[in-house]
């Protein structure tokens, strides 16, 4: 369990509502370190994949897990994801990974790996953690609970305008049609589907800017934790 002395931010929602880029945001204006959870999860989708794991063989899959060293690097203000090395960052955001992420992420044993890890990193530093399950069962006693949301369409249109500018030749239908299939894989998994904490605060983004998103957000924290933000922001 994590050191209730850490102050540790849980950012949860649906895929494409920017949780990434509010937990990026958070953390550099907060100085907290940054864990994508999600990433982490797609990392473990491609060593599967180059690996050809059959996810239906329990054993191999934790076989697969135990070969499989997941960690994050600062590389110029970037916090990015490396597995045995190899620095996935831009590779695991392909759509390949996409279409096969929601088949990896409800496998016990995967999201049980994949929660220790990510509670011993709480366990040592102030964090901002986004995921889909970092305030229910990762850090279910974390100092501020987010839980971003938006319109599906708005979400798949900032999906494809992200894609398009990697020249990635992904139609937006296909989009579309990824993220009403990962919501719908998220929330009816039965290991931790995505569910809003009783105790977490609800941030509708669709007609958000991204500055707007991140004044709310951090209203939201200061009225959680105004010395350490105050004390955070005169060091600035």
């Amino acid at each position: 369990m994590a050191n209730l002395n850490n102050s540790i931010i849980a950012i949860d929602g649906f895929s494409s509502c920017g949780k990434s880029t509010l937990a990026k945001q958070l953390a550099s204006h907060l100085r907290f370190a940054y864990v994508d959870s999600g990433a982490m999860y797609r990392a473990l989708t491609y060593h599967f994949l180059h690996n050809n794991v059959d996810l239906c063989d329990q054993h191999a899959v934790q076989n697969s897990i135990s070969d499989a060293s997941i960690e994050f690097r600062c590389v110029e203000n970037e916090n990015n994801i490396y597995l045995n090395g190899q620095d996935l960052s831009l590779e695991i955001r392909k759509m390949y990974i996409s279409e096969k992420v929601s088949k990896v992420s409800p496998i016990a044993i995967v999201r049980k790996a994949m929660v220790e890890l990510q509670q011993a990193m709480g366990a040592k530093l102030d964090i901002v953690m986004d995921g889909r399950d970092i305030g229910t069962q990762v850090f279910p006693y974390a100092t501020v609970k987010l839980f971003m949301t938006a319109e599906p369409k708005k979400r798949a249109e900032r999906r494809f305008a992200e894609l398009s500018l990697k020249n990635e030749a992904v139609s937006f239908d296909e989009i579309y049609t990824n993220l009403a299939q990962r919501d719908y894989d998220d929330t009816t998994r039965e290991e931790s589907p995505l569910v809003c904490a009783p105790d977490a605060v609800i941030i509708d983004n669709t007609e958000l800017s991204m500055q707007e998103q991140f004044e709310l957000a951090l209203s939201i924290i200061q009225s959680k934790i105004p010395s350490q933000i105050t004390t955070l922001a005169k060091g600035k």
